[in-house]
């Protein structure tokens, strides 16, 4: 912006220099010198009437006493034979001008033409320089990564499979006779799918950063532009370059921007998406046997993908990356904890089990939010307690310290968690309690964490109802205890309303309707092949699903009842322990379920650069609180609220 008004500036002050001196050489200031006769100006010269004469070229300059101009020409005649026709020099001041070029008045009647051919040629830069922009916009934005390796499979942990897979790729760019002399060719494109977050792109670039070769790399919404054919455009110079740079890799993340299913009815088949994906297409088939060009593309959204993208010739391999198993986790956290000052306590294993349903990039942002606090603290070296601290933060956030809840809010929030934990502890399929904490964590009011025993992959319909008990439980205590419902169940309910409806619709696990399914599953490719659920079932069968759902819901409902009308005193004792020390965890946990109950809980230590909060005035509502049970493949460790 600055450098445009500069260059402004000076094309208007060029422009105002020439008009001023095209203007005095047109209308000259000073009047001319009177032309008059040689005889005439030898006369004057008689009679004493001139002051100065001056020789200049082949004129005469005259000035007379009175301060005239006067010029005479004389043509070739010389001063001396001048004087033989009879100029009187006597008295008079003369000079003789030295021949040769007038440059100053050259440059003087030319400077307009150079300042005008000054002004041409900016103008014309200028257009050229819009014109050569206007060229480059259909140029390919992908960024060259050099071969120099700063990624390597070493950087990259929990994704074995998937590492084995593209080894194959590093070795073929390294020695492709060997394949070849068998017969086998390596496949042109390699999709890596999978959730966020599980090292998508970083397996790319370890690929690049292992076989040393150049890396293009460049986002599939960099391709379209609201301009038709521009997308296309840069289909091309991206492959023109890819080939002139052999053996080499493109990487295209987040493909599904450019390569969605065709034919969405956006746009027709002038689609300026479309003309890009086409074009995707043809260069991809456009590769011989002897060019060394590997496309990797990364999504999380295979099933929007166009059919012609996914068949052999194209993507020809599939690399699936699954959010880690407790083995993969481990080795993350070794790789992300390389030059992190770790405490001798801290055991990467113990951290891992704790960290179930973590992908990479969680476990990644743990270390850093861990060595944050460390920091924060004024500590050397990272202890487990602030490990653990992470945990809670990467699912719920930081603690809201500031937050000021009265001591009946308090107390409701103690014992809507006691009841999470006692339910927990006492159904057979739930998993085990790890952490029960009445502060306040991001939306959360206060959360109950169950952490599973092992990786799971398969649920069962016990552990389906264990799980809707322990939602319900936090509002049974509350019903319980103080004879009132407040609005801090409201998740819990939505979750294990969402989980009963899955077991009778999805799951087939109703004893009344059978194993079936209920609402069939289309997919509006129009908006990105959207899930929208149509229903293929009577009204009748409707109300079935809804009595079934109820009933489910009830009977898991009772179960909680049960379970804490018979551990009433239990169920006191825990929560006025969570009262007095706001989080349970470890042997404190373990004591709280086992120790008689005649024993009084002791008041927490509060620390000293903590402030004790003094409760103001109770709220009308207590902040809802989130409940999330474990999935079949969680996101998080579960926890509960």
């Amino acid at each position: 912006m600055k450098s445009n008004w500069m260059r402004n500036s000076l094309i208007y002050i060029i422009i105002l220099v020439a008009a001023v001196i095209l203007l005095y050489q047109l209308f000259p200031t000073s009047s001319k010198p009177t032309e008059v006769g040689l005889e005439q100006a030898i006369t004057m010269s008689q009679d004493g009437e001139i002051a100065v004469i001056t020789v200049d070229n082949q004129e005469l300059l005259i000035t007379t006493l009175d301060g005239r101009e006067l010029k005479t020409a004389i043509g070739n005649l010389t001063l001396v034979e001048l004087q033989e026709l009879g100029l009187d020099l006597n008295g008079v001041d003369y000079n003789v001008k030295a021949s040769g070029f007038d440059w100053s008045g050259l440059l003087i009647g030319f400077l307009p033409l150079i300042l005008f051919g000054a002004l041409i040629f900016f103008l014309f830069r200028s257009a050229r320089g819009a014109n050569s922009q206007a060229i480059n916009f259909g140029r390919s934005r992908a960024r060259l990564i050099a071969s120099t390796p700063t990624v390597t499979f070493d950087d990259v942990a929990g994704v074995d499979e998937a590492k084995q897979e593209l080894t194959e790729v590093v070795e073929f760019l390294k020695s492709r006779e060997k394949f070849q002399s068998l017969g086998a060719r390596i496949p042109k494109g390699i999709l890596l799918i999978g959730p966020p977050g599980t090292g998508k792109t970083l397996l790319a670039r370890a690929v690049a950063g292992e076989a040393g070769v150049p890396f293009f790399s460049i986002s599939g919404s960099e391709f379209v532009e609201m301009f038709v054919g521009v997308g296309a455009s840069r289909v091309r110079d991206l492959f023109d370059q890819a080939k002139r740079n052999t053996p080499c890799i493109i990487f295209i993340d987040e493909i599904d921007a450019v390569g969605r299913h065709r034919g969405a009815g956006l746009g027709g088949g002038h689609d300026e998406r479309e003309q890009t994906l086409n074009q995707i297409l043809v260069e991809m088939d456009g590769f011989d046997t002897n060019t060394n060009v590997i496309i990797l593309a990364a999504t999380n959204r295979p099933d929007i993908l166009d059919p012609a993208l996914l068949r052999p010739g194209r993507f020809d391999r599939r690399v699936i990356l699954d959010r880690p198993d407790i083995v993969g986790r481990t080795a993350i956290l070794k790789v992300h904890s390389k030059g992190k000052p770790l405490a001798d306590e801290v055991n990467l294993e113990v951290l891992a089990k704790q960290t179930a349903g973590f992908s990479g990039a969680d476990l990644a942002n743990l270390l850093n939010e861990a060595a944050i606090l460390a920091a924060r603290r004024g500590q050397k070296v990272i202890n487990m307690v602030e490990l653990e601290e992470s945990i809670d933060r990467v699912i719920a956030g930081p603690e809201r310290k500031s937050r000021r809840i009265s001591p009946k809010e308090k107390e409701i929030s103690a014992y809507h968690e006691a009841g999470h934990a006692l339910v927990a502890k006492l159904l057979p399929n739930a998993d085990p309690v790890h952490k029960v904490s009445i502060v306040a964590r991001g939306m959360m009011g206060g959360y109950t964490r169950l952490l599973p025993t092992e990786d799971r992959y398969l649920m069962t319909r016990s552990q389906f109802k264990d799980m809707i008990s322990t939602l319900l439980a936090g509002q049974t205590a509350e019903e319980l205890i103080f004879k009132e419902m407040t609005t801090g169940a409201q998740n819990d309910i939505e979750e294990a309303t969402k989980l009963a409806r899955k077991m009778v619709t999805s799951y087939g696990m109703s004893q009344k309707l059978g194993p079936r399914t209920f609402g069939r599953k289309e997919e509006l490719v129009f908006l990105g092949r959207e899930i929208s659920e149509q229903r293929d079932y009577s009204e009748k069968v409707a109300q079935e699903i809804d009595e079934e759902v109820h009933s489910i819901i009830e009977h898991a409902h009772g179960e909680a009842r049960r379970i804490l009308t018979e551990n009433k005193p239990r169920l006191i004792h825990i929560a006025e322990k969570i009262i007095v020390q706001e989080t349970l965890e470890g042997e404190e946990l373990e004591l709280a379920f086992s120790e008689p109950l005649s024993v009084k809980p002791k008041a927490k230590e509060t620390p000293a650069t903590q402030p004790v909060a003094e409760p103001p005035q109770a709220k009308a509502k207590t902040a809802p609180r989130k409940t999330a049970p474990p999935q079949i493949i969680p996101k998080q460790a579960p926890a509960s609220s």
